[in-house]
């Protein structure tokens, strides 16, 4: 079955769609990014520096690795390394959203990768596989909605650390894991392969112990969910192989 082709619609409502379609993922952006300024604001970062860091790395796991460092009066350069080699991930994820984008022109390109996240990214994966593209105001109202509720949770986590328990903050994380499980249900209820998909996920779940003994915790689940998708793809060739002959 091949994808809906996406009705003609004006760029206004491409954007309010696209903001819609982000909005569920908001309650996960407002609870991490909350626990991520509470752990800046105990680093000793100031509140005009949360602000920036947030606009400018936006990145949830890029900015806890700054505040660990910072509070162990890391070097800056030790510090740009760590978060650049924690983001790398990006690089993949923009790859694919470039291949459901072949209508935007550069620049457009430059603005949607420059701001996708892992929670855009899911969203945007959903979207490709039901409508077959992806358009730049769509894609710009799912990337500016998520922008600005991710800088209201850490504004929001560096007012609320000054009178609320650190016990209470840490524990706001869950809601960027059940924001998460949304996304895999959603790409697998849009999935023309879902057996495939829910092996593989079931199949990383099965490494995480053997591969988090041998990799580590830090590559533990990295190196699980590599090595699932990398024999689901392969067993997937390997079924279109002997369809096709």
């Amino acid at each position: 079955m091949s994808a809906k082709v996406e009705a003609p619609l004006p760029h206004a409502d491409r954007f309010i769609d696209g903001v819609r379609s982000c909005t569920p993922t908001l309650l996960g952006y407002l609870g991490i990014g909350f626990s991520a300024r509470a752990v800046g604001w105990i680093a000793g970062l100031s509140l005009s520096e949360i602000a920036l860091m947030s606009l400018l790395i936006y990145a949830g796991s890029g900015q806890f690795v700054v505040a660990g460092m910072f509070a162990g009066q890391a070097q800056m350069t030790s510090i740009w390394l760590a978060v650049f080699i924690v983001n790398l991930r990006h690089v993949l994820l923009s790859s694919y959203v470039a291949t459901l984008s072949h209508r935007m022109t550069m620049a457009q390109g430059v603005a949607v990768g420059a701001q996708l996240t892992d929670e855009t990214f899911g969203v945007a994966a959903v979207q490709g596989k039901r409508v077959g593209e992806l358009k730049f105001p769509w894609m710009l109202g799912v990337n500016s909605t998520a922008y600005l509720g991710w800088l209201a949770g850490n504004l929001a986590g560096a007012g609320a650390s000054i009178i609320l328990p650190q016990r209470l903050i840490a524990g706001l994380g869950f809601a960027l894991v059940a924001m998460f499980i949304g996304l895999v249900v959603l790409q697998i209820s849009a999935s023309r392969d879902r057996l495939a998909q829910i092996c593989a996920g079931l199949l990383a779940a099965a490494l995480w112990l053997p591969a988090t003994a041998l990799a580590g915790s830090s590559f533990g689940v990295i190196t699980a969910a590599v090595a699932a998708c990398s024999l689901a793809t392969g067993v997937r060739r390997w079924k279109s192989g002997r369809t096709s002959r």
